[in-house]
């Protein structure tokens, strides 16, 4: 095991410069999500950790030693593709294996190496299959087993669920969950999925144009997220964003909601706030909630409901925009119903001109 630290990383192709004078600290024996939209900077910053690309600016270290220009066989990491890789001609317990082979392991010790992987990963029926004999996730474990032979200090994954259907990618992020449990090893995974990020990691580094937007724990980024972005970008079905104008008063803060009448917020729920200025308010679905008319303060049509079985998100047109609420998976609406609106206070988040938060607890 070892923790992963970069320090001003920078990476230009060409005169792009994709990633900015980045720092980040992995813990020995964490599991890290790199978590951002595509084109963010997160495959490329986990390939100069492998060392399949150079580093334009910066150091990285490996347990604590320089690894900046030392080449990837030599890191002490292992890494999973997003495409399994796996050679065709091979049987599972050869594709497992071919890197102690390739190091002129002894059969005895390759076989042993072997065995211990297929068991860890439930793949003992499927050491005598080639590739073309199994199934996408079984695929996945092999090129798992392919790293854990390896013994490596630090695992690097880079999307490795995104070829999986949904009924596997669920059941993969428990094994590799499992897996981290059971030998506390430092992962970083890299990822676009949230819900991935979410379940897995124990540390989420948001990424946003080359740069950490916010780096915490799930629930932290859930809870206190920093900014528009991470607020935008964490959380199923997303946070929903309303523009108003926001004044502070003895007695909290009072918002005008731009041409849908004015909500209020009690002190505690904004800190610092103060004179008058633009702001976007965030609501999750889940503080949103549907109200009788004495009560809403906003009404509009439902566009959509999404049945889950246990619970339902009622999708609404209002004068601000279209928001969407979680409901009682029981309450049935029809599209074009008129309902009312109503915020839970404490669970606002309130973001300036420039998208960043102001501090709710």
């Amino acid at each position: 095991m070892a923790s992963v630290d970069l320090n001003t990383i920078t990476k230009r192709f060409g005169a792009v410069e994709v990633i900015r004078e980045l720092n980040l600290t992995v813990a020995d024996g964490s599991f890290c999500a790199l978590l951002g939209p595509s084109g963010c900077g997160k495959s490329t910053l986990l390939r100069m950790i492998a060392g399949l690309e150079t580093v334009s600016g910066g150091q990285v270290q490996i347990g604590g030693t320089d690894v900046t220009h030392t080449e990837p066989a030599k890191r002490g990491v292992a890494m999973v593709f997003q495409s399994y890789a796996l050679y065709p001609h091979l049987t599972v317990a050869e594709n497992i294996c071919f890197s102690l082979s390739l190091a002129g392991e002894s059969k005895a010790k390759q076989a042993e190496a072997g065995a211990r992987v297929a068991k860890m990963l439930q793949l003992e029926p499927l050491m005598g299959r080639r590739p073309a004999q199994l199934s996408g996730g079984q695929r996945q474990r092999v090129a798992i087993g392919r790293a854990l032979v390896r013994d490596p200090k630090v695992f690097l994954f880079d999307e490795p669920l995104s070829n999986l259907d949904a009924l596997l990618r669920v059941q993969m992020r428990l094994e590799l969950a499992k897996l981290h449990t059971d030998l506390k090893t430092t992962m970083i995974y890299v990822t676009h999925d949230q819900v991935e990020a979410m379940t897995l990691a124990d540390k989420i580094v948001v990424l946003d144009k080359g740069r950490i937007s916010q780096a915490g724990s799930p629930l932290e980024l859930y809870n206190n997220p920093a900014n528009r972005f991470v607020a935008g970008f964490i959380g199923s079905p997303a946070m929903n964003f309303l523009k108003g104008t926001a004044t502070a008063t003895a007695d909290g803060l009072n918002v005008e909601l731009a041409g849908a009448g004015r909500l209020t917020l009690p002190a505690r729920a904004v800190q610092d706030f103060t004179g008058s200025r633009p702001v976007e308010l965030g609501v999750r679905p889940e503080h949103l909630h549907l109200a009788t008319d004495a009560d809403a303060q906003l009404q509009g049509k439902v566009s959509v409901v999404e049945y889950l079985g246990n619970t339902s998100y009622v999708y609404v047109e209002t004068p601000l925009g279209p928001l969407h609420a979680e409901s009682d998976a029981l309450l049935r609406l029809e599209p074009g119903a008129t309902v009312g609106l109503k915020f839970d206070p404490l669970m606002v988040h309130v973001f300036d001109e420039n998208g960043t938060a102001w501090a709710r607890r």
